[in-house]
């Protein structure tokens, strides 16, 4: 092996549940987070000399968030079928899992910006000015942006306990 495999290897056992679901929570759908947590880990390797030393967790999250961006850039091709195909049963085994279905479906309604702002600034906990300079945009634009998504959270989390209480 060369010097520093074992290094990236320990490193991506440690982090490698947590990118992936960030992955997941950026992306919506689990096969496109585990492609995508793929690629992060494989562009941090690449670079592994030049980060292992800084903060290798901070540089795979932000090549993750790259190339989600990227994949949101390109046009999606989609074909069509004879058949639809069956809608997912979600399992009702406790209120975990509901909650988890509850932030997927909401954070797939917000546009891609707006995801890509909640999750780095509230699942990263990144502060405004990383997050800007991460997805290369401006403080005010984050703020606006996350302002923006929250109060459609909120909106999704109403309807949410009005259908409970129902």
């Amino acid at each position: 092996m060369v010097r520093g495999d074992d290094e990236f290897a320990d490193f991506v056992r440690s982090c490698s549940a947590r990118l992936t679901h960030a992955a997941y929570l950026l992306t919506g759908d689990r096969h496109q987070a585990e492609d995508a947590a793929q690629t992060a880990f494989t562009r941090t390797y690449a670079a592994w000399p030049r980060v292992r030393r800084k903060n290798p967790y901070a540089y795979a999250r932000r090549v993750l968030a790259n190339h989600v961006i990227d994949i949101w850039r390109r046009p999606i091709r989609e074909y069509a079928t004879e058949e639809m195909p069956e809608p997912p049963k979600v399992p009702d085994i406790s209120h975990a899992v509901a909650d988890r279905e509850w932030l997927s479906s909401a954070l797939a309604r917000l546009t891609a910006k707006e995801r890509a702002v909640v999750v780095l600034r509230h699942f990263f906990d990144l502060p405004e000015h990383q997050v800007a300079e991460e997805l290369g945009v401006s403080v005010g634009t984050v703020k606006s942006t996350n302002s923006r998504a929250l109060a459609k959270l909120r909106v999704d989390g109403e309807a949410l306990v009005g259908e409970v209480s129902a």
